[in-house]
């Protein structure tokens, strides 16, 4: 055989082999798929848990973090009622009702709402369909290395998925629909802009929540380490600042609820990126 042809053969081994990824890929994405469509479907169908009781949740006087907000600040006049009125804290009180002016809006939000809440509910199967595309291409070593990522991923997003709703929806809800520039301007906000808001900051912070493990990676592949990260703690402290300040009402109280979690993601990364090298110079010595 020529070597022209043994080259030939290997240069279509080779494609047969990269066309066998794309079809283990391929076939990856539409498990993952087809995970997101039956939560979505899930959801679709329970129209009223999803929208009355989690979506519009966060603009309804009785949503645990306006109780919470309520006492905590009954009790604070208790201790200080010279500092603070009864009701300082209690917000989230008689807000105007939402409209839709499309008239196709309301069955397009509940789609779009459905396949967003697939893509939550179905995100710790989708990093596990990821892991398993990933994983033959690994070294021994670095299986045991990640081990559990799935795990970690899938919880650092759902917990800044809870955060995002819990104390950044209220907050940022609270703000814009009773933010007022004049007593003759009538606050009417739409479905869309409700809907958009309330999935953005969702969605912003369970991907924020995730710089722990980008920066695992990034440590093991020798991109950063913990002496740069302790370098640019202060410019992360400027970036969570600004960030804050995108993702929440233009006020101090909500800037510091979501600086003060981002610095201590900051400082965990910090820590995690200490012991890999620490583990990497001992393996070495």
């Amino acid at each position: 055989m020529s070597k022209n042809s043994t080259d030939s053969n290997n240069t279509e081994a080779q494609e047969m082999s990269f066309l066998d990824h794309l079809e283990i890929l391929r076939w990856h994405l539409v498990r993952s798929s087809v995970s997101i469509v039956v939560f979505a479907i899930l959801a679709f169908v329970n129209k009223s848990l999803i929208f009355d009781t989690i979506i519009l949740g966060p603009k309804k006087s009785d949503f645990p973090t306006f109780k919470f907000l309520c006492r905590a600040s009954d009790k604070l006049h208790a201790w200080l009622p010279s500092m603070m009125d009864a009701d300082t804290l209690c917000i989230g009180q008689n807000m105007p009702e939402l409209q839709n002016i499309h008239m196709a809006g309301q069955f397009t939000t509940h789609i779009m709402i459905s396949l967003f809440a697939g893509l939550i509910l179905a995100f710790p199967y989708i990093v596990w369909e990821v892991w398993r595309f990933i994983n033959p291409g690994l070294k021994k070593s670095e299986r045991k290395q990640a081990r559990g990522a799935v795990f970690f991923i899938s919880l650092l997003f759902l917990s800044g998925v809870s955060f995002g709703y819990f104390i950044i929806c209220p907050l940022s809800v609270n703000f814009f629909l009773t933010y007022s520039v004049s007593a003759e301007v009538l606050n009417v906000p739409t479905l869309s802009t409700y809907i958009s808001t309330v999935t953005t900051v969702v969605l912003a912070c369970g991907l924020v929540f995730q710089l722990p493990i980008v920066v695992y990676f990034l440590t093991k592949m020798g991109v950063i380490d913990a002496l740069t990260l302790r370098k640019f703690r202060k410019h992360a402290f400027v970036g969570s600042l600004i960030l804050s300040a995108i993702i929440t009402p233009p006020d101090v109280f909500s800037q510091f609820l979501v600086t003060v979690p981002l610095m201590f993601l900051y400082e965990i990364s910090i820590f995690i990126s200490a012991r890999i090298i620490k583990a990497e110079e001992a393996k070495a010595s």
